[in-house]
């Protein structure tokens, strides 16, 4: 089909190949967990000994006696037993008080902001890690990153290069062997956006069919949890095992906009999200792959330090952000627990600008340009 469109149908990722245009050297991997909704960050990491953690929360802070202790200040949610086994063993890394100048305590606002790494006034089209494609993938193909749902996040988005939503590899392979989505894709036009479309089309069917292939490759027998969150981890272990050239992965989990009602929401949530995680690590880890793979799990806003009246919490600031990784350098807590006597119209005061985090994955993890990226010089952690 391709052969009979032209040379310039042929997707942009064999077209790499030919050309030897090098894909990034490192053999590093990304994953990017997304906790959707504002998780409740001083119910995740609990201060446990501080009085006024319990004074704002009388009947949502987590008793003392449930608390899962790691240190002699902070302990995790009951529903982080998983987590704890792997802070235990070294693969975790917290940092607290993760946030940025001028909040905004929209959804939508607050996540562009953490999806384009903008300032709080700035209003970027781009995303962070489709910046990075950009830069340092040109003749790549849109597999190079890649999300595991049916649509793509503005964080993957790039000006030339972008990731490529797909929730189930088989499912897209048939949906672009259809007679319909053949023919379409074999056109072109000499108007600019159809002729586009047509070449996105025949890329589509040519990702579609390298993922898929790819994806058949590895089976993981290893044993996840029965929920969605973790089906697409799983999918991510066994692309990652199959030995496909993907560099970033993205996922997420909703639900976590716990006004009402938190407590039960909150704990259900944490379970899935820590038992999937712990699935994920623990196949990578027998497969020989975990020590190439750092999984970063964010979200886009706290909650505020004072429970309201519906058993629940509002938006906040700043929150943690949490590190997975073998080689890791700065293991447990990164920085101090939030001061909750020193406080923002009763929200945390962030210490540590989420771009910093961003700024060393990219220049010490994925080898990349952070300053040319971010637009913008942070000075990088020392967690990696």
């Amino acid at each position: 089909m391709l052969a009979t469109s032209g040379v310039w149908l042929v997707p942009q990722f064999l077209k790499a190949f030919e050309m030897n245009h090098a894909l990034p050297s490192s053999d590093q991997v990304l994953i990017i967990l997304q906790l959707s909704g504002g998780n409740d960050g001083l119910n995740t990491v609990v201060p446990y000994r501080n009085d006024l953690y319990y004074q704002s929360r009388p009947t949502l802070g987590i008793v003392k006696e449930k608390v899962i202790r790691v240190s002699d200040e902070l302990g995790f949610n009951p529903a982080l037993t998983k987590f704890q086994e792997l802070y235990d063993q070294g693969f975790l890394t917290v940092i607290n008080n993760v946030g940025y100048p001028n909040p905004d305590r929209s959804h939508f606002r607050s996540m562009d902001i953490w999806q384009t790494a903008s300032q709080s006034n700035e209003y970027l089209t781009t995303g962070w890690v489709g910046r990075y494609l950009d830069s340092n993938c040109e003749g790549c193909g849109s597999h190079t990153a890649v999300e595991i749902d049916d649509a793509l996040s503005l964080a993957l988005r790039g000006e030339r290069v972008k990731g490529m939503a797909i929730k189930d590899p088989a499912k897209l392979y048939r949906t672009t062997q259809s007679t319909f989505f053949k023919k379409v894709s074999e056109g072109h036009a000499e108007e600019p956006t159809l002729d586009y479309l047509y070449k996105t089309m025949a890329e589509t069917v040519s990702n579609a069919q390298y993922i898929y292939d790819k994806s058949k490759v590895i089976r993981s027998t290893f044993e996840y949890p029965a929920t969605e969150f973790a089906k697409r981890l799983k999918t991510i272990s066994e692309l990652i095992q199959s030995g496909i050239q993907t560099k970033v992965y993205y996922a997420s989990l909703s639900g976590f906009d716990t006004h009402v009602r938190q407590a039960g929401q909150q704990e259900r949530l944490l379970t899935h999200y820590s038992e999937a995680v712990s699935a994920l690590v623990n196949d990578l880890k027998a497969s020989g792959n975990f020590d190439r793979t750092l999984i970063m799990t964010f979200s886009e806003f706290g909650r505020r330090v004072q429970e309201n009246a519906s058993g629940g919490t509002d938006h906040g600031t700043a929150n943690n952000l949490f590190l997975l990784g073998g080689k890791l350098k700065t293991k447990g807590f990164y920085n101090q627990t939030p001061d909750l006597l020193k406080l923002d119209q009763g929200d945390l005061i962030y210490e540590i600008d989420f771009r910093q985090v961003y700024a060393t994955v990219l220049k010490n993890w994925l080898k990349a340009d952070d300053k040319s990226i971010l637009n913008t010089q942070v000075p990088v952690l020392g967690f990696i």
